[in-house]
């Protein structure tokens, strides 16, 4: 008798698109849970992870998430929270885009679309029966079989950010993140067929570092996703002429694409490819979409491909945006058999299948505990004097006020590097502390430092969120810990130190990356060198803004190399990093309350 194994299945979504679960989910599906959402395609809590994975579940859980920092970093946090209460679990991470040539890129192969198809195929082994072992070996074996390449033909709108970037009426965007990160390549606008051959030979280019080697005799799976504003008829279009030049396709429709146009797309997809699996970003129209299919099928099949399964529909959407993106996925028997599997998850678009399709039976449904309980608060004695209590409480207000009234400025700045939200996101966190800070029931410890900083580190996982929240959590778990030693000023200095080197070991990037580390790490120096110099703490902590502010305004000039940034166009990127300039101005309004 085998035991259960329960798939979890976690995955962010922006505000208005597509997570890829809120229809996954069901026996036989994709997963067991649902997702979490952000604003905007913020991640979601390493704190809410925990609540969903550890559910008592004899077999474990397998977290699936796409490869994004703030998703590393939160869901990263779940995992070893579970695991340090004793749960069995282990963390997939898709990257599967093709979409850069440069292996200049830390952040790495972004995930797409083909996060579903992993899901899927999770789902099935689960219900199998099969160990968590198997599972994620599987999985992460099936995402380096895997490519996506997307296409756009407009922006999407984060709600309260505007347009994440702007393209002509006769301009397509090649690469484009989901997120509405810059793509590769823009052109004028081309033919259907012209569309599809330029997204598979991108995909298959010997010299893209990112490719995804498809030759003659292989069997695959194809996706056509709608990004949002594609009609059916465009995704079915696209999904034509990628069959007709692969073999075979698989797609899917994301939104708004109608069945109609979605079924062109397939039809002619097939004609080329074999079959094919496509997806909607959002935006398309389900005619649109299987034209996509069609051509899609017809320049794989003319290459020899023979595309076996196609899905067409609307996947994993990004708001409005007019678009496609094409899932390429290597098959051997098991991973088609697992695509192949029944299931009650009402977003799991059928396939057009071979005849024999067999059936399957589901073992009975597990019963599930309740998540654990969150930890009580406890009583916070202070541990300064009454004055440096009201100065810290000062302090942590303007730090939030010149947060606030620093959003659009943030916001602008971030629209470069795509979701425009940096000054949405840390207002969210700005307002929260200050609501805390002004409780009557359970205001913030400013009395006690290492405690205020804990709650901070609370406060930024719980409100912003993403990778910015996860960071900022992380930096002031880490001074809360080195401010329970001592408060001096060198403790301070230590604690700053101790925060950034945390930051760096995380979140993956150095000084030099364009982050926030440009404007963190040199303060921190000086503010060390300063010290040690027997400066004044106030002098030294004037110096280390000093520095700050420099560092920042710095970023102007480098290159991106960690983070969303990364993805851009070093011309795209003429203006200081927002994260680094949202630095400044919190350690700013300390300065200013330290020099009254």
């Amino acid at each position: 008798m085998w035991s259960w194994w329960y798939v979890c299945s976690w995955c962010t979504c922006g505000l208005g698109g597509t997570c890829g679960l809120g229809g996954a989910c069901g026996l036989g599906g994709t997963c067991g849970l649902g997702g979490t959402c952000g604003l905007g395609g913020t991640c979601g809590l390493g704190d809410t992870c925990v609540l969903g994975g550890t559910c008592g579940l004899g077999g474990g859980t397998v977290v699936i998430i796409k490869n994004y920092t703030g998703d590393r970093i939160n869901f990263g946090l779940a995992v070893e929270r579970a695991k340090h209460e004793g749960y069995k679990c282990d963390m997939v991470v898709v990257g599967e885009d093709c979409a850069l040539k440069s292996s200049d890129k830390t952040a790495g192969r972004r995930g797409l679309c083909g996060t579903i198809l992993i899901e899927k195929i999770c789902g099935a082994l689960a219900e199998e029966g099969r160990t968590l072992e198997d599972i994620a070996r599987i999985a992460k074996d099936a995402v380096t079989k895997m490519g996506t390449i997307g296409l756009s033909l407009s922006p999407c709108t984060i709600p309260g950010a505007g347009a994440s970037f702007t393209l002509g009426a006769d301009e397509i965007e090649l690469g484009l993140g989901i997120h509405g990160e810059a793509g590769v390549k823009r052109t004028k606008l081309v033919t259907a067929n012209e569309a599809v051959r330029m997204m598979i030979d991108h995909m298959t280019d010997p010299n893209n570092n990112s490719r995804l080697q498809v030759k003659t005799g292989d069997k695959v799976a194809c996706m056509i996703n709608n990004l949002g504003g594609t009609s059916v008829l465009e995704l079915n279009i696209i999904a034509r002429e990628a069959i007709l030049l692969l073999g075979r396709y698989h797609y899917v429709n994301l939104s708004g694409t109608s069945v109609l146009e979605l079924n062109i797309i397939v039809r002619e997809a097939i004609l080329l490819l074999g079959r094919y699996h496509y997806v909607n970003l959002g935006g398309t129209s389900v005619l649109e979409l299987n034209i996509i299919a069609r051509e899609a099928i017809l320049l794989l099949e003319s290459r020899g491909v023979a595309v076996e399964r196609v899905y067409c529909g609307s996947f994993t959407t990004s708001l409005e945006m007019a678009g496609v993106s094409i899932t390429l996925l290597h098959l051997d028997d098991t991973l088609r058999n697992c695509l192949d599997a029944e299931t009650n998850a009402p977003g799991w678009v059928r396939p057009y299948l071979p005849s024999g399709q067999r059936t399957r039976t589901t073992p009975q449904k597990m019963v599930t505990e309740d998540s654990h309980n969150i930890a009580k608060q406890q009583t916070v004695t202070d541990t300064v004097s009454a004055d440096m209590k009201q100065q810290l409480y000062n302090m942590v207000k303007t730090a939030a006020e010149q947060l606030i009234a620093s959003e659009e400025q943030l916001n602008g700045l971030d629209k470069e590097s795509g979701d425009g939200d940096c000054g949405s996101t840390m207002a969210r966190g700005a307002q929260d502390i200050l609501s805390e800070l002004k409780s009557k029931d359970n205001p913030l410890p400013v009395g006690n430092p290492a405690e205020l900083a804990k709650r901070l580190g609370n406060i930024a996982e719980v409100s912003m969120g993403g990778s910015s929240g996860g960071l900022y959590s992380l930096f002031f778990t880490t001074v809360a810990g080195e401010l329970q030693k001592e408060i001096s000023p060198s403790a301070w200095s230590s604690a700053l130190a101790a925060g950034v080197t945390t930051i760096r070991k995380y979140g993956g990037a150095d000084p030099g990356d364009r982050t926030m580390l440009d404007a963190l790490y040199p303060a921190s120096e000086e503010l060390s060198s300063c010290l040690k110099a027997k400066k004044s703490p106030i002098e030294s902590f004037k110096s280390a803004v000093q520095k700050c502010e420099e560092g920042a305004k710095s970023t102007a000039t480098m290159k991106a190399r960690a983070g969303r940034s990364s993805y851009v166009s070093q011309d795209r990127l003429k203006n200081p990093d927002p994260g680094a300039m949202a630095v400044t101005i919190w350690l700013s309004a300390v300065l200013d309350i330290l020099s009254k």
